[in-house]
C-alpha cells in the first residue's frame, strides 16, 4: 500500500509521491517550453544553440507548411473540442 497525501487545492484527491513528481514534471517542461517561445520571439534564434541549433536541415518553404500544418490541426482540434 502506497501512502497518500493531499494538495489543498487539487480537492479532496488523494495523491502519491509518484501523482506529485509526475505533475512537477508535466508543469516544468510546459513552462520551460513557453519560455523557449518567449526567447525565440525576443532574439529570432530557436534551437540549442546558435552553432548547433538542433533542428532539421530543411528550407523556409518547409517551415512555412509545417507552420501551416500545425495550425490547421489546432484549428481543426478546436473546432471539435467546441
Amino acid at each position: 500500500m502506497h501512502d497518500v497525501g493531499h494538495v489543498p487545492w487539487w480537492g479532496d484527491a488523494a495523491v502519491t509521491l509518484h501523482h506529485v513528481l509526475v505533475h512537477v514534471i508535466a508543469e516544468t517542461q510546459r513552462h520551460a517550453g513557453h519560455a523557449d517561445i518567449v526567447r525565440e520571439l525576443i532574439d529570432g534564434t530557436a534551437g540549442l544553440l546558435p552553432r548547433h541549433d538542433n533542428l532539421p536541415p530543411v528550407d523556409e518553404s518547409w517551415w512555412r507548411d509545417h507552420r501551416r500544418r500545425v495550425e490547421q490541426a489546432a484549428l481543426d482540434a478546436s473546432r471539435g473540442s467546441s
